[in-house]
């Protein structure tokens, strides 16, 4: 019996799941989102073209935009905007004008107290796990040769090792921490994916931007005395701000730059 030539459909819907880098915002002017953008990630494309979504609610009472130059900020960087999330109603509805969709936060439903009330099953279900799935290793990048000037390093999904110089006008980033056993005089930035527990670790402090989770500091007049030269760590932290009633308010996060003791 002939078998029947059953046509593909021409659409399909199939559920995906795609890396998408959360921007938080706090200023939609253009001039300084741009300066900002080009302190944290330089005058060139620090990103490949990943889709990004534009997190809107640390923006305080801003309620206009230019979308256009906002996009075009980021796309200078690399970053494909895709659509905004959170803050006002006003501006969600000034980017959709603009075809910047509104994206909704999805958040996990709470699971059901131990005291809560279950039926009982009318008779014993045998219920087979499935197998257990080995977590996804991104190997830590290790450079063992000078950085110069211009150079850039990217470890994309995990932690960097640098096992000489960063020159000043190089770059090193990475998702995870950054470790450079040699003096560091450019830019670190750590993080880059949003992780702010990634931490910069270097030998000789000298650098001219450090940052964590686009967090970031610059040396423009130098590196203060009691750091230069020392070994130092970066890391983030959180600052509780009390509000004018002596409530607990929104958490502020800042650098912590300190000398690191090697013995």
């Amino acid at each position: 019996m002939p078998r029947a030539d059953k046509k593909k459909p021409l659409i399909e819907f199939k559920g995906i799941t795609l890396p998408v880098v959360a921007v938080t915002l706090r200023s939609l002017k253009p001039g300084p989102l741009n300066e900002s953008a080009g302190a944290l990630l330089s005058d060139h494309a620090f990103f490949d073209g990943d889709a990004a979504l534009l997190e809107l609610s640390q923006l305080g009472d801003e309620l206009e935009a230019d979308w256009t130059q906002v996009k075009e900020i980021f796309e200078r960087h690399g970053l494909h905007v895709i659509g905004v999330r959170g803050g006002r109603d006003e501006l969600r509805q000034s980017a959709a004008a603009a075809g910047l969709p509104g994206f909704a936060v999805i958040e996990r439903a709470p699971r059901p107290s131990v005291a809560s009330e279950v039926p009982a099953p009318p008779q014993p279900v045998e219920v087979t796990p499935p197998p257990a799935t080995a977590p996804v290793r991104v190997p830590t990048m290790v450079i063992d040769r000078p950085l110069r000037s211009g150079q850039q390093v990217y470890a994309r999904g995990g932690d960097l090792v640098v096992l000489a110089a960063v020159s000043a006008g190089a770059e090193v980033i990475a998702d995870g921490s950054i470790h450079i056993y040699a003096p560091l005089r450019g830019r670190a930035l750590a993080g880059a994916s949003g992780a702010a527990e990634a931490r910069i670790f270097t030998t000789r402090f000298e650098a001219e931007l450090v940052s964590i989770a686009g967090v970031y500091r610059t040396f423009e007049t130098g590196v203060p005395g009691d750091l230069a030269g020392k070994p130092v760590q970066v890391k983030l932290i959180e600052t509780a701000v009390k509000t004018p009633g002596g409530e607990p308010g929104e958490a502020t996060s800042k650098l912590s730059i300190e000398p690191l003791k090697t013995n």
